[in-house]
């Protein structure tokens, strides 16, 4: 008759020992003294050093949805799961409930959800059922009789027959959601296993914590910057006009701004303050009220607007430097004239024509005792869009200037025929051209500003 076979668990070798009741048995050496606690010791060793890799894989995540994979993953490894799932519940306004999977598609996460919340571990986990503190494991939900009947049918369909769940929680941060792990055969991990993930989820809360606070005052910082900026568009006959805007996670100072002026003419602006945070943001609207005042009184001359900013940049923020180019638009006339300072120059896309408008050179806001420059004047061509943009555009590419300056030109030139009526379809195909694979939402400190002007 074969030797009974052990208890499977989890993510260890199922290998059985051979037998010592056979009918020549070995003669038994004895171990060398001290030899079970360097063995102790060397398990101890190999499973503080796994932990600290993986803690610092985690601390190396720099965004929530980040820290979320590896901390999945990372749990999967250490109990011997291959599939998994974590919904993230943390209290307070600002960051919405997440449920993440692991080697489970979105199909497979809509029939878990489907299952009672109270009748999964992780459910249980998450309402904080006493007892849950420690996890919860499922060593063969398909052999427990009083499994709840649809979460019989969805651990059948999804091919499951155990789960682990633990509570991502900590006395700090307090209970911000759980996880789970899925086994495809009965099992469960061992107690080293649970120790060691149960230490890693601890941490994990804590970054989490991290993490939820940063991207919550990121999102404050969006709010404030959305604020500063124009809320609507003006509608004047013969124009139509579209903006994007991406704020730097702490907050920068680029700027746009469209206002109605006398006998349907346009004021069109764009700019950007020195530095980054909520200094930067306040001098930023500060300077765009300011430009609408001086816009409203002499828009017709961009060169006065300019310089009446300047001046007033200057006595009032001496340290303070800007970049800023203001457009004065004649829809009826198809006349452009406009005036920079340090910025970079607006590019017109139509059916013959993809180029930069020649700008004259002049220093930024606040660097010259007097600032001036002659003005420039063009005419769009009907369907013709005028583009204005900021710097951070060309510098959250990585590339050098001229070769940013020469991937904008190819981007504005590869808008589709179909989109080149709508300036709001133009800015969008510029920008994923520009800034593809979520560029455009980077942790970089460059804002984007793109303004699209289209001539009828």
């Amino acid at each position: 008759m074969s030797a009974p076979h052990l208890p499977k668990v989890a993510g260890i070798d199922p290998e059985v020992p051979v037998s010592t009741h056979t009918a020549a048995p070995l003669r038994e050496v004895p171990a060398a003294p001290g030899a079970f606690i360097q063995d102790r010791l060397a398990g101890w060793v190999s499973d503080l050093t796994t932990l600290h890799e993986l803690t610092e894989r985690l601390a190396g995540t720099a965004t929530l949805d980040a820290a979320l994979n590896e901390l999945l993953h990372a749990g999967a490894a250490l109990v011997g799961a291959r599939r998994g799932l974590l919904v993230l519940e943390p209290a307070g306004p600002g960051t919405p409930s997440t449920t993440l999977g692991l080697g489970l598609s979105h199909a497979d996460l809509g029939h878990l959800e489907t299952v009672e919340r109270g009748a999964t571990a992780l459910g249980r986990v998450l309402d904080g059922v006493p007892g849950t503190a420690d996890g919860i494991a499922g060593p063969d939900l398909l052999g427990d009789k009083d499994l709840d009947p649809r979460h019989r049918e969805v651990a059948t369909r999804l091919g499951y027959a155990a789960s682990y769940a633990l509570p991502l929680a900590s006395e700090q941060a307090g209970r911000l959601g759980g996880a789970a792990w899925l086994y495809d055969e009965p099992g469960e991990p061992s107690e080293k296993q649970r120790h060691l993930v149960g230490l890693y989820a601890r941490y994990a809360t804590e970054h989490l914590a991290r993490l939820i606070e940063l991207e919550r005052a990121r999102a404050d910082v969006a709010t404030v910057a959305e604020e500063l900026l124009p809320s609507w568009l003006p509608r004047i006959p013969g124009v139509q006009l579209a903006a994007r805007h991406r704020t730097g996670p702490r907050g920068g100072g680029d700027w746009y701004d469209a206002l109605p002026l006398p006998e349907h003419t346009l004021g069109l602006a764009v700019g950007s303050v020195g530095g980054s945070g909520p200094s930067a943001m306040a001098a930023m609207g500060r300077l765009r009220a300011s430009l609408r005042a001086y816009a409203v009184m002499e828009g017709e001359d961009p060169v006065a607007v300019l310089s009446d900013l300047e001046l007033l940049l200057r006595l009032t923020e001496p340290a303070r430097t800007a970049t800023a180019l203001f457009a004065y638009c004649e829809p009826a006339a198809r006349k452009v004239v406009l005036a920079g300072a340090g910025h970079t120059p607006p590019l017109v896309l139509g059916e013959r024509r993809c180029e930069f408008v020649e700008t004259t050179l002049s220093a930024p806001l606040g660097m010259l005792a007097c600032w001036e420059a002659p003005s420039v004047e063009f005419s769009p061509a009907p369907g013709e869009t005028v583009l204005l943009y900021t710097d951070g555009l060309l510098r959250r590419t990585g590339d050098p200037m001229d070769r940013a300056f020469a991937r904008l030109h190819s981007a504005a030139a590869s808008v589709p025929k179909a989109g080149r009526h709508d300036p709001a379809a133009v800015a969008d195909h510029v920008l994923r051209t520009m800034l593809p694979d979520g560029l455009d939402r980077t942790d970089s400190a460059e804002d984007v500003v793109i303004l699209a002007a289209h001539f009828d």
